[in-house]
């Protein structure tokens, strides 16, 4: 059965991963995750004081071409070598993590709806949207607890790129959206997502 693979975007903070953390739970081992965030692009050749300013919030910082493959691979029914983002040094581990093909695939980030061949590729595509104060809140909370930054760090980041780049790169790509979902915990919404996951499932299952 071909995998199902929805794309969740949206902004920094916005409730994407507590959206994909409870489909996850509902759908168990039916469901795989991959984040476009371990697909940042490696930066062994600059100093880590330059790797703590650099734009990570643009498109050109992704390694997306890859992502792309390894989608189509994961459809053909491949398993896959999935890099992993080490954010406490800015740039990419050597590790990987092998991710085999499962009826739901998500896939999850900021930018994802951004790319044409990303969005080709999936069967649903789903937007979070919070306002910008809860999203910097979020953002704060995480970064601090779960990266190891500090606050007047994590305040010049969103200043200088976030915020900006959530302008002009991601918040467009709300009307590339299937869905649009106000918070990962709205459960009207979810329910009626699962919803139609399962139809999918069932349809494929069929085939």
């Amino acid at each position: 059965m071909e995998s199902i693979i929805i794309g969740i975007a949206g902004g920094s903070g916005s409730g994407k991963s507590t959206f994909t953390n409870r489909i996850k739970e509902r759908f168990g081992n039916k469901v795989v995750v991959i984040y476009h965030d371990n697909y940042y692009r490696r930066q062994d050749g600059i100093p880590f004081e330059k790797r703590v300013k650099v734009n990570y919030d643009h498109p050109d910082s992704l390694e997306t071409d890859l992502l792309v493959e390894h989608l189509k691979q994961l459809k053909e029914g491949k398993t896959i070598e999935c890099p992993v983002y080490d954010y406490s040094q800015h740039n990419r581990s050597d590790k990987v993590i092998q991710i085999e093909p499962r009826p739901v695939i998500l896939v999850e980030g900021i930018l994802l709806l951004a790319d044409p061949r990303i969005r080709d590729l999936l069967d649903i595509k789903v937007y979070v949207e919070a306002d910008a104060d809860e999203r910097i809140l979020r953002r704060i909370s995480r970064d601090v607890e779960e990266r190891g930054r500090d606050l007047n760090g994590i305040i010049e980041q969103y200043l200088t790129t976030v915020k900006p780049m959530h302008y002009l790169y991601v918040q467009p790509t709300r009307a590339k959206a299937d869905i649009v979902i106000n918070s990962g915990k709205n459960d009207v919404a979810f329910d009626l997502f699962v919803s139609k996951i399962e139809q999918l499932l069932q349809e494929r299952s069929q085939k």
